[in-house]
């Protein structure tokens, strides 16, 4: 009851009505309740700039809740309590005059507040200023607000001004919802408190690493915003930079969020600029034709509805990233993401390296090296792929490839594991940030990712194409090729 009691906050979630809120928020709200993990007095303030009535949005919440939260997962009476708590406000974020309202909202029945900024960018440092002037915060407000944090290192840099005039830094929650994974926190547990790994997670040890977020699905009807974004700024920026870090940072001094984050932003100062005369080398980028998905035919990114002829914006894109500093001379990190690639999976895999000598035989030696295998969806989990002698009196010193798994749902005898989101908001409303990124570690990733979309502009280079349904242009599986390796699916 002490850490609920500490927890007890109100939440005021701007563009309630928008997708996001309706897809992943209200739902994460939703088990938060289900799992009396919301303080009993615990108010929401859903605010959007559609004339609704309490109850009309109470409606549409619940329909939302229906359609979002597994069947076995909805139980009345939780979505009838859950719903108690919210109040709606409608209101043009862009009125300072209108903020008034929320302020009379707040001194109703103060507590810890919480501002959820689920609305595009531009309007971040807009809602605060609007907020400060109308007295709606205080030092122990916390900010949540989504990436990407604008399109370049520039436009990054105006939206963290913005908000920096309103808020310390100790107040903001920028939230990259692959962070919020069960399997993603679980690689510091791997790496930090086990020594079978930790002992051998460097350039001594592993070959290489292969990261990849593959997706199945296209567009899905947001051409508009995916062309002006591109695979880069959507995927590569934040949530593959940010698993990179994970992977490739030297152990905190603790497991406090400054400790965790600034070891991530060493990473990011060592990743090496990838300069016009590497890209061929190190990057490559491609864009869905018409092919076939699930077995049915699907249009290419520039068939889709909506599409513009002659877009050059990557749907794929596959980076070779070296780190220069000691753990990890001489390893590169395959970085890879797609849409309409064969199947949806998120997977990290650590190629270690083989024993320096061999002694079984000499045609099964490509089996040689170990791998661990780290899921993060679907089937959250992890495999240590290791060597064993195969069974039967005529099978001699043969060896065969199988793995050590552990896959969180079965060994935990859960039937569920928690979202993303779930998680990051239950951290926002205890305070803790070591799940959420700083200022410096978005500042510099968009510097590596600005140089590489630079060459781009530069070269004038049309992005490869590659059929719907396969795994990206055949220069993503040559770039692995030419040292000497292959992608985990094709080996």
């Amino acid at each position: 009851m002490a850490e609920q009691n500490e927890t007890r906050c109100d939440l005021m979630m701007f563009g309630a009505l928008g997708d996001l809120a309706q897809r992943k928020l209200f739902p994460a709200l939703y088990q938060l309740e289900r799992a009396k993990l919301l303080h009993p007095k615990s108010r929401i303030l859903a605010i959007a700039r559609k004339s609704l009535s309490r109850d009309e949005v109470r409606g549409l919440l619940r329909e939302c809740l229906q359609k979002h939260v597994k069947s076995g997962e909805f139980e009345q009476a939780v979505v009838d309590c859950f719903l108690e708590r919210v109040d709606y406000q409608c209101l043009d974020f862009t009125d300072p005059g209108g903020f008034s309202v929320l302020k009379d909202w707040r001194s109703a029945e103060p507590s810890n507040l919480i501002v959820y900024m689920a609305t595009l960018p531009a309007m971040y440092g807009e809602i605060a200023r609007n907020l400060r002037s109308n007295d709606c915060c205080d030092r122990n407000t916390r900010v949540v607000v989504e990436k990407p944090i604008g399109h370049d290192l520039e436009s990054s840099k105006v939206i963290n001004d913005e908000l920096g005039e309103v808020y310390n830094e100790d107040q903001l929650f920028r939230i990259d919802h692959y962070l919020g994974k069960e399997t993603v926190q679980n690689l510091i547990a791997l790496r930090f408190a086990n020594n079978l790994f930790a002992s051998q997670w460097d350039q001594n040890h592993i070959s290489h690493v292969e990261i990849s977020v593959a997706e199945s699905v296209g567009i899905e009807g947001r051409w508009g915003y995916f062309d002006k974004a591109g695979q880069v700024r959507d995927m590569v920026q934040n949530h593959l930079l940010q698993l990179l870090c994970l992977i490739a940072m030297d152990p905190p001094s603790d497991l406090s969020a400054d400790s965790i984050r600034n070891e991530k932003v060493k990473v990011l100062k060592a990743l090496r600029k990838i300069t016009p005369d590497m890209m061929d080398a190190h990057v490559v980028r491609g864009q869905y034709t018409a092919g076939t998905s699930a077995g049915k035919p699907v249009p290419g990114y520039l068939e889709e509805e909506g599409a513009a002829r002659g877009s050059k914006t990557e749907t794929f894109v596959a980076l070779k990233a070296v780190i220069d500093n000691w753990r990890w001379s001489g390893v590169p990190f395959y970085i890879r993401t797609g849409k309409r690639l064969p199947e949806k999976l998120s997977q990290i895999i650590i190629h270690f390296k083989p024993a320096p000598h061999y002694i079984f035989d000499s045609d099964q030696k490509h089996l040689a090296n170990n791998k661990l295998i780290i899921r993060l969806q679907p089937d959250e989990g992890m495999a240590l792929q290791i060597l064993t002698k195969d069974q039967g009196l005529d099978k001699g010193m043969r060896l065969r490839e199988g793995p050590l798994e552990l896959t969180f749902s079965e060994t935990f005898e859960t039937d569920r594991i928690p979202d993303a989101y779930e998680r990051l908001l239950w951290e926002i409303m205890k305070g803790n940030q070591y799940l959420f990124v700083r200022r410096d570690e978005v500042e510099h990733a968009w510097l590596w990712v600005d140089q590489i979309m630079r060459n781009w502009d530069e070269s004038g280079q049309p992005p490869k194409r590659y059929a719907a349904g396969t795994w990206g242009p055949v220069a993503s599986i040559a770039m692995i090729t030419r040292d000497g390796r292959s992608w985990y699916e094709d080996a």
